[in-house]
């Protein structure tokens, strides 16, 4: 073996220690662990621990079960969120697999036209589906001018929380679906007909048992999300569908119950770490990244027939339906549905601006006379503005905090040789798999004993932290997909370290953080919840002045603040997209 030697003493070099760059990611971790696990741990501790003796017992879990109303709560949340899921991943994948058969330029329209929407807050999608399912709403003054004669009563109740938080994560379901099936080689398709198959075993027996990753992904992440969810419930259902995110508003807000909240919290916690358990233990994690099956577990032989008994019924019933004259109608039908879909989730969207604009003085669609007076109330009152610039100076701070967290962790992580990363890079998406409302609690409890409620510090703290995954993973595809080698080859060609910097790097890279950036900044813009408890009721955001608008008292005005805010976001969305490494 060849060692090098100092040409000076002729002793042997020692070989260099590098450090590696995985401690780069050593400031946004400890900012999860300070704001995320810290917080989570005490309010579960506070949960356990009695407040006279100092010792740890259930009694607030035995009250929390032995009260019916608190389990039958628990029993509305999760078989709500298992609805939604459903729907979502049959509703999704019709779509999903609708935009992977379509031309690379219609494609891109149509995912603009999904994600859209995800930046479009829940409260004022529901608000606005408020409006449209009245009882003399335009969806009601539809199916009476069709003839429909009997009761229409479209709001507060099962069907209507199942269809508005369905249409709230409808597009996070097809996001994710959507990679894997653009991944499915084409040319198995090919080959398996070539070999006899028919289309529609083609798709039975490859396309869905390939698409399988996605699908158990979007699952997995759609049930989590729901499961927190309050605004829909709150907005659209009536008290038979009260979910356990409102019974913890309720908990913190009028009674003070913190221990009741903690374990609340606890609960859903608990639930949401049973449910990864299983997920991983069934699937395998690397799934819900949509990484491939690679990794899934191996299934029992008892699973295995049992999926290709289901495989093969429909398969063959798929084939009786086309021999019967109902094959044309297949690639139709999945289009028609997909449009319809597609329509759907874009309808509160462009619902409001004739809302707003509307000469009544209160709210309807469509309106009968124009107006701009809701507009000039909206940019005259002071309580209206100001939540306005306090949510433009809370986003902006909110997006530089979690591009610099979270860009300088992305590149650790992308140039690291340290088994760590795998670690790093979970505890970095362990904001979005805890429940929000979760967070929202715990943060509330650490920041009273910090005096950092009510300030906008305190709000722009816990936004960073739940903008820190979605800034993530967008800095991480942009440092993953730089060549590195282009550094060296200036650095061949003479350039200095800072020139390599100002020259190379930073202007391949600028793109991804201007997306990132904006990201973060939309994320806080539209966020209610930490703004709904963090803030206290004296600071208000724009989010948490509509929401007590709505609750309170509903306006034009209220109208008149969603169009500039959904005018806002579609800018911005459209210029982090363009900025986004493709």
């Amino acid at each position: 073996m060849r060692v090098s030697r100092d040409p000076a003493t002729s002793k042997p070099r020692r070989p260099s220690r590098r450090i590696d760059s995985i401690f780069l990611a050593g400031p946004g971790l400890l900012y999860v662990a300070l704001l995320l696990l810290l917080p989570a741990g005490a309010l579960v501790l506070l949960s356990l621990q009695n407040p006279e003796t100092g010792r740890l017992e259930l009694a607030v879990y035995r009250d929390l079960f032995s009260a019916g109303i608190y389990v039958q709560t628990l029993l509305n949340t999760f078989v709500i969120a298992a609805q939604v899921t459903v729907v979502c991943i049959f509703v999704g994948y019709v779509v999903a697999a609708w935009l992977t058969v379509m031309s690379e330029e219609r494609r891109r329209l149509a995912i603009w036209l999904v994600l859209l929407p995800v930046w479009v807050s829940p409260l004022l999608k529901n608000f606005a589906w408020i409006v449209l399912l009245a009882r003399r709403g335009i969806v009601a003054q539809l199916l009476t001018g069709l003839g429909y004669e009997g009761e229409i009563n479209l709001l507060f109740g099962r069907g209507a929380v199942v269809f508005g938080m369905a249409h709230a994560l409808l597009p996070i379901a097809i996001l994710t679906m959507l990679p894997t099936m653009m991944g499915i080689d084409r040319r198995l398709l090919s080959a398996s007909q070539t070999m006899g198959a028919s289309r529609s075993q083609s798709f039975w027996r490859i396309f869905l048992p390939l698409s399988m990753p996605g699908v158990t992904a979007a699952g997995l992440l759609i049930f989590i999300i729901a499961i927190g969810f309050f605004i829909t419930p709150a907005l659209l259902g009536s008290p038979s569908e009260t979910m356990i995110g409102q019974m913890m508003i309720t908990q913190v807000q009028q009674f003070f119950n913190m221990r009741l909240a903690g374990a609340l919290a606890t609960l859903l916690l608990a639930v949401t770490l049973v449910v990864v358990v299983v997920y991983d233990r069934i699937f395998g994690i690397s799934a819900a990244s949509g990484g491939g099956s690679g990794d899934a577990r191996p299934r029992s032989t008892i699973l295995r027939r049992i999926g290709h008994g289901v495989l093969g019924t429909a398969s063959a019933l798929t084939d009786l339906l086309g021999r019967v004259g109902f094959g044309a109608l297949g690639m139709q039908g999945l289009s028609m549905a997909a449009i319809l879909v597609v329509a759907l989730l874009i309808v509160p969207v462009v619902a409001f601006p004739p809302m707003a604009f509307s000469g009544s003085s209160f709210l309807e669609f469509p309106p009968k006379s124009f107006s701009l007076q809701w507009f000039e109330r909206y940019l005259t009152d002071p309580l209206w503005t100001g939540a306005t610039l306090r949510s433009i100076g809370i986003s902006i701070v909110t997006g530089i905090l979690a591009t610099l967290l979270a860009g300088l962790a992305a590149y650790g992580m992308a140039r690291t040789k340290t088994r760590l990363g795998s670690i790093a890079f979970l505890l970095f998406l362990m904001p979005m798999i805890v429940p929000n409302i979760v967070i929202a609690v715990a943060l509330f409890y650490i920041f009273a004993k910090l005096g950092l409620v009510a300030t906008d510090l305190g709000i722009a703290l816990g936004h960073t932290l739940t903008a820190m995954p979605i800034v993530f993973v967008i800095m991480l595809t942009t440092f993953r997909g730089f060549d590195w080698r282009l550094g060296d080859a200036a650095g061949t060609l003479g350039a200095s370290p800072w020139q390599r910097i100002r020259h190379v790097f930073l202007p391949l890279v600028r793109g991804g953080a201007m997306s990132a950036f904006l990201f973060g900044l939309l994320h806080s813009f539209d966020e209610l919840t930490i703004a709904l408890f963090v803030g206290g009721g004296v600071k208000q955001t724009l989010p948490k002045k509509m929401w007590d608008d709505i609750l309170l008292s509903v306006s034009p005005t209220l109208a008149a603040a969603a169009v500039v805010v959904i005018l806002l976001v579609t800018i911005l969305f459209v210029i982090a997209e363009r900025s986004r490494p493709k």
